[in-house]
This record gives structure tokens, sequence and C-alpha cells, in this order.
């Protein structure tokens, strides 16, 4: 299937970017790098009356140390932070999901905002990005948002951006998990989207966090004593699964998904906490 007809502006400049946004409203979608985007048009899940590409606004092409955080502006593609020589050192858990996203030649394409701003629930950077409990800078001409992670997933391909905002970078606390970062997913195929995917980080001596996707219409947390015994984690994972309920689509019951998240979570647990009886 084609797309419906729609007009193509590509701005050069955030302000321009941003007076388009104002212009179009809910009628503008805005393209980064197009790998979920480009999908959609052509299903004609989306009839936008203009596309604002923003992926040659220099000013969002950007990977930055905040002090307390990493920056990624809007236009940084997933595979220069795939690629960045502090990422292991900074980002660690990045460093370990986004190998899994998509496929070498997709990651070269798309954007770690671009799959933020889509909110697949079973995508790994949206996971990321609710596990290290990071933020989403939200700009119009209006002024600018700082929103957590938490306020902007709000569900199913669903987030709190206005029609007239722009995401212009996102955030990531530093160095969490540098004493123990593990991410594993299980998929149809590699580079397909997570049945269920599982991250963890250890946040200090005593705490373990835990996020699951797939299991919901956003990724979903849960921390942890970073010593507990096996049974009682897995009375506690099993009481995670129940209430997350788990979603039914043709990949998979929510039965399934449950029991995926109760086989995944005691490995993971201990590569990040191996300390635990």
């Amino acid at each position: 299937m084609k797309p419906h007809k729609f007009d193509y502006v590509r701005p050069e400049t955030v302000a321009e970017a941003l007076d388009l946004l104002a212009q179009y409203g809910g009628d503008a979608r805005v393209m980064a790098g197009g790998q979920s985007l480009m999908a959609m048009l052509n299903l004609r899940l989306v009839q936008p009356r203009v596309i604002v590409d923003i992926s040659r606004i220099a000013e969002l092409s950007d990977i930055s140390d905040k002090g307390s955080m990493i920056e990624v502006g809007a236009t940084v593609t997933q595979a220069r932070v795939e690629n960045w020589d502090r990422l292991n050192e900074t980002l660690p858990f990045i460093a370990r999901a986004i190998p899994f996203v998509g496929h070498f030649q997709t990651r070269n394409r798309g954007t770690v905002c671009g799959s933020i701003a889509h909110a697949d629930p079973s995508s790994e950077l949206p996971l990321s990005l609710a596990l290290l409990q990071g933020e989403v800078v939200l700009r119009s001409k209006k002024g600018e948002r700082v929103l957590p992670a938490r306020e902007f997933q709000l569900g199913l391909l669903t987030t709190a951006r206005r029609d007239d905002e722009l995401v212009t970078a996102v955030r990531f606390p530093k160095s969490i998990g540098v004493n123990g970062a593990a991410f594993r997913e299980v998929a149809r195929r590699h580079g397909d989207f997570a049945i269920v995917s599982l991250g963890a980080v250890r946040l200090n001596g005593e705490t373990v966090r835990m996020a699951v996707g797939g299991m919901a219409d956003a990724p979903r947390t849960i921390e942890l004593p970073a010593n507990l015994s096996d049974k009682d984690l897995s009375e506690r994972i099993d009481a995670f699964a129940w209430d997350l309920g788990g979603l039914e689509d043709i990949h998979a019951t929510a039965r399934y998904r449950r029991d995926l998240l109760r086989r995944m979570a005691l490995p993971i647990y201990r590569e990040v906490a191996p300390c635990a009886a």
C-alpha cells in the first residue's frame, strides 16, 4: 500500500520546525529517521497533511554530557549511540540493550528519540528510558518542558507530547548500573520486536531495579532488594506478572508472556545481584 497524499517540509532549524508544528498541530508528523513512521504511512495508519523532516537540523545532532545526565539529541541515530566511545562507561545498560534494536541497517537510520516518541511497549529504548528513569525534553513556541519517563510514556503508542511540541532530546542518568546491568528478550527473530523484554540494573549495594516490556501498554518497573533468595524472588515476580496481566496478540498469549517473565527474571537478577543468597 502507498501513503495518503501529504506535503513534505525539511526545516533547517528548531525554530522553523516549531513554527510548522504551531501552524499544523495534529495534522503534522515529525520524521527524524523514519523507521517507524514510513511503515505507518504506507499502511495508512496515519494520514498527516504534512511531514516535518528534522533530520538535517544540526542543533539536534549531539550527544552531550550534562553532568549527571547524558543528553541525546533528536537526530542522533541508534548506531551513533551504539558506537559512541563513552557508552559502556556512562550508560552500561544502553550498551547492552541497543544491539537488540532492529538490525544494524535500521539502526543507521532510526533515532533514539524517535523510538522513544513512537512509544511501542515492546521496544527496547522506551524500556531503557523507564528503567533508568530518564527524561524527555520537549519544546514548542510557548517554551520548554522536561518530563520524566513515567509522565511521558502514557500507553500504547501514546505519549504526553502535545501537537505543537517537538521532542528535542532525551536524557539518561549517567553510570546507573555500572556495578551490574543486564538485558534479555524473547523474540521470533533477532531484530523483531520483543514478545517479552527484561532489563535490570543494580542501583547500589542493596537495590535492583527491573523493567519489563511487551507485557503491558508501556514498560513497567519494579524495585527489589539485592539479597533475595530464589524463593522470595519467584514469589515477587509471580505477583508482578499477575499484576501486569500480559498482552494478548497474534504472537503470544498473556499466559505465555507471564511465564516468560517468570523464567527470565531469576538469571537476570542473579547477573546484577550475584551476592544474593
